[in-house]
């Protein structure tokens, strides 16, 4: 009876000859030379960019705001909450010059005459700790002196967004508001310090005044409300992540890949046997080395999301690969008069439709997120992207090669001892 014919085209066909073995020499080269290349940008990065990678306030801490948004047009009295987009904020910090953030949605229920009300407001996360940039410091302080020197300027130092002075003359703060607004600062009024801060030391005569500036949690406000037509923006809440506990996330991130390799190695063991796991852990570090070499050549920021994304690479290679090995393992049963290196051939001619289509299914979804999505979404569609890329070409060209090598030198022909005393029994006359 003849074959049924199929109306549908194969993109690859059944019944490949692909010569995989052939090329695992070249190929190991070349995954040899691309991964001292990521670890060297790394130090490239250090001396170029003074970090290794571009971490996040997630890794060197940082400051983390939350905005809800008013209606203006509400009457007097009324409190209309209303829904601001993400890309609109994030465009509108861009456009004022912010970088290095991140913004994404936060949702809350307040209480309003009684009432519980949904909100849905903003959470901006910045790598800035303070409101003032050096370059506006030196300018306030230039500024300053070129306006007030005549005042007997004994002090002038900043500290963080406070400014002290020390000068033989009184400074009021209407007198020094347009220095700060020259800079682009927005100073705090005195307030219930007005008594303290303009009347002279009883010992020295000297003023000892401060001047504090607006945290970043009033600057931010003051540019959405600018750019956001109708715009009430609230600050919720202002908290600050500390560059140590940021160091401590990073070598928490560091370890839990290290620990999925462990877990890797140990479930390759039981499942297969140890010969398998040597090859698994080689992919899986190749995969993990490739897409930190990515992101240190692209500089994109580095969250705990990649960190997320970096686990899931890991999960899908490992996966791809266990497919493989199952292929492997069952042809070494079947077909034991072959050489293992022709079985390897048939193993993985028989599993690359299969690992192809697989790949580029979940490569089409998460480019789609990398094109469309933005913040934290694109982020890890990013490093998923990079992932499956090399996460296919080492379960592919990495792992069998070594499962291959170990399987010639310990696992085949008989054991060393046997084959010397063998030798030596022949030797005789």
């Amino acid at each position: 009876m003849a074959a049924q014919e199929h109306n549908f085209r194969y993109l690859l066909k059944p019944g490949n000859e692909f010569r995989f073995v052939a090329r695992f020499r070249m190929v190991g080269i070349i995954s040899l030379l691309l991964c001292a290349a990521s670890i060297g940008m790394l130090f490239v990065n250090k001396a170029w960019r003074g970090s290794h990678l571009n971490w996040t306030i997630d890794f060197k801490g940082g400051t983390e705001i939350i905005y809800a948004f008013k209606d203006k047009t509400a009457p007097e009295g009324e409190t209309r909450y209303v829904g601001a987009d993400a890309g609109k904020v994030r465009a509108a910090l861009e456009k004022a010059g912010a970088a290095g953030f991140d913004v994404s949605d936060r949702s809350w229920t307040d209480e309003v005459k009684g009432k519980e009300v949904a909100v849905r407001g903003i959470l901006v996360r910045t790598p800035r700790f303070g409101a003032t940039t050096p370059q506006q410091q030196e300018a306030a302080l230039t500024d300053f002196r070129s306006r007030f020197g005549d005042r007997g300027l004994d002090r002038l130092q900043w500290s963080g967004d406070r400014l002290f002075v020390r000068s033989k003359q009184k400074i009021t703060e209407a007198e020094a508001a347009d220095v700060w607004t020259k800079a682009g600062l927005e100073a705090k009024p005195w307030g219930d310090a007005t008594t303290l801060y303009t009347m002279p030391d009883e010992g020295t005569g000297e003023y000892n005044m401060t001047f504090a500036m607006h945290g970043l949690d009033r600057q931010y406000e003051r540019v959405l409300e600018a750019d956001l037509a109708g715009i009430d923006a609230e600050v919720v809440q202002t908290s600050q992540v500390s560059a140590k506990a940021g160091n401590e996330l990073r070598n928490d991130g560091i370890k839990s890949i290290f620990y999925a390799m462990l877990l890797i190695v140990v479930y390759l063991a039981v499942r297969f046997d140890i010969r398998y796991a040597p090859g698994a852990i080689v992919a899986t570090f190749h995969d993990a080395i490739m897409v930190v070499g990515v992101f240190a050549v692209t500089w994109t920021d580095v969250s705990l999301t990649s960190v997320a994304a970096l686990l899931t690479v890991v999960g899908f290679s490992v996966n791809d690969t266990v497919v493989i090995f199952d292929r492997m393992r069952e042809n070494a049963e079947k077909l034991k008069d072959k050489k293992m290196e022709r079985i390897v051939d048939i193993s993985l001619n028989e599993v690359l439709v299969r690992s192809v289509f697989t790949s580029v299914t979940l490569f089409a979804v998460t480019l789609m997120m990398n094109v469309f999505g933005e913040g934290l979404v694109r982020n890890f569609a990013f490093a998923m992207n990079a992932g499956i890329i090399v996460g296919v070409y080492s379960s592919l060209y990495l792992a069998p090669p070594v499962f291959l090598w170990i399987s010639n030198k310990w696992y085949s022909g008989p054991a060393p001892a046997r084959a010397r005393a063998s030798a030596a029994l022949a030797s005789e006359p």
